[in-house]
């Protein structure tokens, strides 16, 4: 786009395709092409008064007020077709600023929108329109996003909230463009990858499936667009639903760019840093890209232990250049620090170095003043193990400790009520409860998240625990020993993409919406959001495929099992605990009595005892309710009173076991 254009340049962006140039290139590569100045073609210093229009055809024109003409340069348009941006953009042709006009839309123009832009061309001087199919936002080789806030109630000064729920977890909103701005991200998305795939969805998703619709509804009313070299197996596209899998968004995270995202935050691949006590003021706000920062690219999957080491190397490589007399007493982040400090020099050549170093210098101190260790600690045993007595027990603990933050006791809430709720002893009220004795703000969310992605609401058995062999199974899994208590949790996706890759994802639960095929190039999109844990697992898996490696223990007809596939995630945005929560909030003041499900929560017995109909078909093991378009079903479950003599042995062989990792350090059970 700007290498095609030689010359000096201009390049006019609007408020949509800035966060994604910025991603993709830096400063120092525009200027490296020619491109000495950048602003956005909304910005009402740069246009004439509304309603002033030009005295003459003649060019360059003259208008009541004085525009400064720039007729040696070239400027470079890079716009999303919106109403408003073709709007800024006849008012920036007709003004005739510049010497010649070089239109580039990151998605298809409509005919009228088209013919706008001819009519405002009086005096000639645009030398191309294309279409640029890049509607979304580049993170990493393997993992886009389409940056649509989906927290309409809770808006941000640098992105746009839009509402992405209507009247049910089930529809788009019909009073937003977000069903709209999907079909148009992953078109962009396609057409830019030269794909045309064959498209499976979740079943129990009608978003996921409107939309895999409507995206073959418009490949095959385009014909000419998608007409692409074939190859001997078809791309797929795999449309999820983020309520499938509400517990990654939750947990606490432990490798670099995802642990940022949870305890900082990235918008855009900048981290703002200004309330991080005593920041130099060139580090309030800075940049994360794997494409720009060698350090990041090489350690954004690190966990956080192996990357103080790396970051030690890495002062350490510096120091080696201008003092090496002081580089073998790094040992810790605050020596770190001490050592920025105390040599200037070595903060010009070490801008980088100080970046990462603030960086995780102030990681390391929220994990502790959050105590995020002993959250973390329990987040992943609910995730990952079922011992109900023990993590109940555990649970009400930390509700009721001073030292745990209020947003850190509510996640812990929330995935009790999660993983218990189909159990039949589970004791979802009193922890809910609990949450408002100690007035932990938003303690209803409990409520809203089974209303909003319950055992009921999910297609898959998440947890491994809703039947006797899936307990049983859990329980052998539970018993072997782990590498890491911290990251035990593999994503859902992860079992999701195996399953895809061995021909086990089966048709009725994830049916394509025409045809049917196996592929290497799978493309993954998550309506409501993916998690930077389950863009790792992506990155993992492609790096592995890469390598001539396949899955574990998965020899096919053609050698091992995912050999040569490639994985592309992508999402509506990319959640961390905070926005995943705003979230599921927002979309529920949209559905009809979503909050008022108290009795949904209780055991079968204690609603039985307040005068709750039992669901004839249950056979007295649970509570069936509906609550608005929603229906919920909690306690009980197959095998109820085998599933509790099971749970109650695990409990007690999970006694026996800690006792005897309590006695003999370091011995791993397998």
């Amino acid at each position: 786009m700007i290498t095609n254009t030689p010359g000096i340049k201009v390049l006019l962006l609007d408020s949509e395709t800035t966060p994604i140039l910025s991603l993709a290139s830096t400063q120092s590569a525009l200027l490296s092409q020619e491109v000495y100045l950048t602003d956005r073609i909304d910005n009402p210093s740069r246009s004439l008064p509304a309603g002033s229009t030009s005295s003459s055809s003649a060019y360059p024109p003259s208008g009541s007020r004085a525009v400064e003409r720039l007729p040696h340069l070239k400027c470079i348009c890079f716009l999303r077709p919106t109403e408003e941006s073709i709007d800024s953009c006849v008012r920036e042709i007709k003004e005739g600023r510049y010497g010649g006009y070089w239109l580039y839309f990151t998605n298809i123009l409509k005919k009228s929108q088209i013919e706008r832009l001819a009519e405002a061309d009086e005096h000639e001087l645009v030398r191309e329109v294309q279409e640029y199919f890049a509607d979304y936002s580049p993170l990493t080789s393997s993992h886009f996003s389409l940056s649509i806030l989906p927290t309409p109630l809770h808006p941000s000064p640098v992105e746009r909230a839009t509402a992405l729920y209507g009247d049910s977890p089930q529809t788009f909103s019909s009073s937003s463009t977000a069903f709209t701005r999907h079909v148009e991200g992953l078109t962009a998305v396609l057409l830019s990858l030269k794909k045309k795939p064959v498209i499976r969805y979740e079943r129990m998703s009608g978003m996921a499936k409107k939309l895999g619709q409507e995206l073959l509804y418009q490949m095959n009313s385009q014909p000419e667009l998608w007409d692409f070299r074939k190859t001997a197996t078809a791309p797929l596209l795999l449309i999820l639903d983020r309520r499938n899998d509400p517990v990654t968004p939750l947990l606490t995270q432990w490798t670099y760019q995802a642990m940022v995202h949870e305890c900082i935050g990235i918008t855009h691949g900048r981290v703002n840093l200004s309330d991080v006590p005593d920041i130099k003021e060139e580090l309030k706000e800075i940049v994360l890209s794997p494409e720009q920062d060698p350090f990041f690219a090489a350690n954004l999957y690190d966990n956080f232990g192996d990357l103080g080491a790396h970051l030690s190397e890495y002062v350490s490589d510096y120091s080696a250049r201008s003092a090496t007399s002081s580089a073998s007493k790094i040992e810790t982040v605050a020596d770190m620090k001490r050592f920025i400090e105390e040599y200037p020099e070595f903060r010009k050549l070490g801008g980088n170095v100080s970046k990462h170093v603030a960086l995780v210098g102030e990681l390391s101190r929220l994990v502790n003043a959050r105590h995020l260790l002993e959250v973390s600690e329990l987040e992943q045993s609910l995730a990952s193990n079922e011992s109900h007595g023990s993590d109940l027990r555990t649970v009400q603990m930390m509700l009721s400790s001073p030292d745990i933050p209020a947003e850190a006791k509510l996640r812990l809430a929330i995935l009790y009520a999660l993983r218990y709720q189909k159990f039949e002893r589970n004791n979802i009220p009193a922890v809910v409860e609990l949450l408002k004795q100690k007035e932990v703000p938003d303690a209803e969310m409990v409520h809203m998240m089974l209303n909003f992605a319950g055992a009921d609401q999910r297609q898959d058995d998440l947890f491994a625990n809703e039947n006797f062999f899936s307990r049983g199974k859990s329980a052998l899994k539970g018993l072997k020993g782990v590498e890491n208590v911290y990251t035990q949790h593999t994503p859902h996706l992860a079992q999701t993409i195996e399953h895809l890759l061995r021909g086990r994802l089966k048709e009725t639960s994830y049916p394509f919406v025409e045809g049917q095929n196996s592929a290497q190039d799978i493309i993954i999109f998550m309506i409501g959001g993916t998690t930077y844990e389950e863009a790792k697992t992506v990155a993992q898996l492609n790096t592995q495929f890469a390598a001539g490696h396949g899955l574990s223990g998965s020899i096919g007809p053609a050698g091992p099992i995912g050999v040569g596939s490639r994985i592309l995630l992508g999402g509506t945005y990319v959640h961390n605990s905070k926005t995943f929560l705003q979230m599921t909030r927002d979309a529920s003041f949209s559905f009809p009595a979503s909050s008022s499900a108290t009795l949904a929560l209780r055991p079968a017995a204690t609603a039985a005892a307040a005068g709750v109909p039992l669901n004839p078909n249950s056979n007295n093991q649970g509570v069936s309710l509906n609550v608005g378009p929603i229906s919920l079903n909690v306690g009980g479950g197959a095998g109820g009173a085998l599933e509790a003599g099971v749970d109650a042995a695990k409990d007690g062989l999970r006694d026996l076991f800690g006792r005897v990792r309590k006695g003999v350090d370091g011995v791993r059970l397998q």
